[in-house]
């Protein structure tokens, strides 16, 4: 990688960009009236190419983890499927593999789409027990605790003790994810 210098970037962007970009972008977000008689338009969309990098995944990990908890959301209890028959659940990992978390079924626990949003945000968790259901009370509303989280407040565990949560992930979430203040983001209730 070597610095450019600004004439050369100046002139790789003018190569690059429409001379009359400006009237472009001007008339694509006209706020004129639109009457009923006018055509739908249609708006060709730019297509961009994207190189990026990420930690390897196990593809099997979704399949062995929502096998494991038969297809059951561990923290809801419910076992939701899709108008086709299939289940809704999601493989959620404890140690997230960007934080080296592993794709081990230990690692992880079979979550409904809303669940697994509240997990790995540290709305919910698991407590030092490796059974009862954390809830970060000050964030999340009495009333979808009491829709979302099974009665009794205990994690729903896979038949086979080989494949319960390990209780080093639970550990790791509650004290790198679940309470903590995510900054810049608005309040998720009021």
């Amino acid at each position: 990688m070597r610095r450019l210098p600004e004439g050369d970037f100046a002139r790789i962007v003018n190569l690059g960009l429409p001379h009359d970009l400006e009237q472009i972008e001007a008339t694509r977000y006209n706020k004129q009236p639109v009457g009923l008689q006018e055509e739908a338009l249609v708006f060709q969309r730019p297509v961009t190419e994207r190189l990026t990098r990420r930690k390897y995944r196990e593809v099997a990990f979704s399949r062995k983890v929502r096998e494991a908890y038969g297809y059951r959301c561990a923290i809801s209890g419910l076992q939701l499927r899709n108008g086709g028959g299939r289940p809704e659940v999601q493989a959620a990992h404890i140690r997230p593999v960007e934080r080296d978390g592993s794709d081990s079924i230990r690692n992880g626990l079979a979550l409904s789409g809303t669940l697994h949003w509240m997990f790995d945000r540290g709305l919910i968790s698991v407590a030092e027990d490796s059974e009862t259901i954390l809830v970060s009370r000050n964030k999340v509303p009495g009333d979808v605790i009491n829709r979302l989280i099974r009665p009794g407040g205990k994690l729903l565990k896979p038949a086979d003790p080989h494949n319960h949560p390990h209780p080093e992930n639970l550990r790791w979430h509650r004290e790198n994810v679940f309470g903590q203040i995510i900054t810049g983001v608005p309040p998720l209730w009021e």
